[in-house]
């Protein structure tokens, strides 16, 4: 995982998902944020994704447990670096598409779940489930650059 911040990006990233929103909702929760000292600028990370597909089960975070996942099935396995012994199930991170092979990005930001490790060798920073992976790629196979914040 490259550790690099791209500020444009980021601000990009963070538009791009308040104009997915009403026009009314976008203003209130900007002027909300600035008013309570909440807006600050979003670092955002780069790395790379992949597609994984069922089984699911069991994973590293909640074994089992079927209501680990969210209900929307957008979740992910992340890789060591992101890991971080365990402390990062749960998390939520967002993702955009960035590049790949044959332009393979949607213009989506998403939100994805963190629920399982990605076995060594993990071919990406992210294994993201079908659902979560078709939302931001249009190739099933692909791996993709992508940036993320939590």
């Amino acid at each position: 995982m490259a550790g690099h911040s791209n500020p444009r990006g980021s601000i990009r990233m963070l538009l791009l998902l308040f104009l997915n929103m009403r026009p009314s909702v976008t203003l209130f929760l900007l002027l909300s944020m600035l008013m309570l000292g909440e807006l600050t600028p979003v670092r955002a990370d780069v790395g790379t994704a992949a597609s994984y597909g069922p089984p699911y089960l069991p994973t590293k975070c909640n074994g089992y447990d079927q209501d680990q996942f969210p209900p929307s099935n957008m979740f992910a396995a992340v890789s060591d670096a992101l890991w971080d012994n365990g402390a990062a199930c749960g998390r939520s991170y967002m993702l955009r598409c960035l590049s790949g092979p044959n332009r393979p990005c949607k213009d989506s930001i998403i939100r994805v779940e963190v629920v399982d490790q990605c076995t060594d060798p993990c071919p990406a920073n992210f294994l993201l489930s079908t659902a979560a992976f078709t939302a931001v790629s249009r190739f099933n196979d692909a791996k993709i650059n992508v940036e993320f914040a939590q």
